[in-house]
């Protein structure tokens, strides 16, 4: 039977390892696979997660199941990281999923049932697996502009032109903050606009919020949503721990509800333990141990979140890094938005067949649509990228 099953087409992120891996070129660089890396080139364990590790290793008596809704005080940590002091009491609850991915697809199957002719509407561009991950029964998947390639920023007011003509059977995926693939992020004011769109047309906000603390810090990340949830009655947040923990394979996440009353909120928490008794049952508990390990402890808290301002303070060093090698060899500002975007990504305007070049001549990976990974980067190759850049597109 299994000849039947048709060929999925390849992710256009994954595609790359494996040619990467095997190019024997000494200066190879793989600017694709969104993870962060120090400028050694390496994906480190922070010394406030292995410090946790240590103490979870000692203090784990038992690996019964942690139960539906996974480590409470793990979701209570997370609710403190996203909504800070913004969560209306008794309206917000917390699930812990199999990272971000399993935050989003549980969310998907929530508003499904919710609304199950519902339409869903991503930015344009978005991260591609959004497509994947929210289609889910009738649900259809449409597009909202986001990003204009011209000024390299965000079109704010086509943007708001189209969330205007939405209404209660919309769905909105909103990028919390360092927006993927593009790291064109709103304003605060831009954020209390759209609020406020909501709260007119009745629009569901879905937030996706797996960069907090990489754009402009913890705090000043989680704007977006904490305008929201003093806003808006309903919403919908998926979390992820890969980036900000950097404990990407341990898979660790928080779906988050929040209702327009207590009766309701909890009606949604029972709806999306349900659906994760469904889906996977169990969640995995490490990872979110660790979380909670963290958080709970004032010395490491604070020890994490030096951790996390110095990977926040080198990835904006670097973009200020390339905007000004950019412009010392390329002698003009087109690469100037380097610098305003935050977060891991950019995109760099480059066409397909200027990507493959640089691939094969240079031995720089990244994907198709020419979004480049910042913190792939490390500062002695910035001038070599910048070079290789500029002779592929004014060659």
């Amino acid at each position: 039977m299994f000849e039947t099953l048709p060929h999925p087409k390849p992710d256009a992120i994954l595609a790359q390892m494996a040619p990467f891996k095997v190019d024997t070129r000494p200066d190879k660089m793989n600017l694709g696979v969104g993870v962060y890396m120090n400028d050694k080139g390496e994906t480190i364990i922070l010394d406030s997660v292995k410090e946790a590790e240590r103490r979870l290793l000692e203090q784990e008596t038992t690996k019964t199941y942690v139960g539906l809704a996974g480590d409470v005080a793990y979701n209570e940590a997370m609710k403190e990281i996203v909504f800070g002091d913004a969560a209306p009491a008794g309206r917000v609850y917390g699930l812990q999923a199999p990272g971000g991915s399993g935050s989003l697809r549980v969310l998907a199957e929530l508003m499904a049932r919710m609304r199950p002719n519902a339409k869903v509407w991503v930015s344009t561009p978005t991260w591609p697996n959004h497509y994947a991950l929210l289609k889910t029964g009738n649900i259809e998947i449409a597009e909202y502009p986001y990003f204009d390639p011209e000024t390299c920023s965000v079109d704010f007011d086509a943007m708001t032109a189209k969330l205007r003509t939405l209404g209660s059977d919309d769905v909105v995926i909103l990028h919390g903050c360092c927006h993927n693939p593009t790291g064109a992020n709103l304003s605060p004011a831009q954020w209390d606009e759209v609020a406020e769109i909501a709260v007119e047309t009745g629009f569901l906000p879905f937030f996706d919020i797996a960069y907090q603390g990489f754009g402009d810090g913890l705090e000043e990340d989680a704007y977006g949503v904490r305008k929201f949830a003093s806003t808006v009655k309903e919403m919908l947040v998926a979390v992820s721990c890969s980036k900000n923990f950097g404990i990407y394979r341990d898979r660790v996440g928080c779906a988050f509800v929040m209702g327009g009353t207590e009766e309701t909120a909890t009606l949604a928490n029972e709806n999306i333990q349900n659906i994760a008794r469904g889906m996977y049952s169990m969640p995995p508990d490490h990872g979110a141990s660790v979380v909670r390990i963290i958080w709970q402890d004032p010395e490491l808290r604070q020890q994490w979140m030096d951790e996390l301002k110095t990977m926040c303070t080198r990835m904006t060093s670097l973009r200020n890094l390339l905007a000004e090698s950019f412009r010392k060899q390329g002698g003009g500002d087109r690469f100037d938005f380097v610098a305003v975007h935050r977060g891991m990504f950019s995109l760099l305007g480059l066409t397909p067949e200027q990507v493959d070049k640089l691939r094969q001549d240079h031995a720089i990976y990244m994907i198709g649509d020419s979004r480049v990974n910042i913190a792939g980067m490390q500062e002695q190759n910035i001038d070599r990228f910048v070079a290789a850049v500029l002779e592929v597109t004014q060659g």
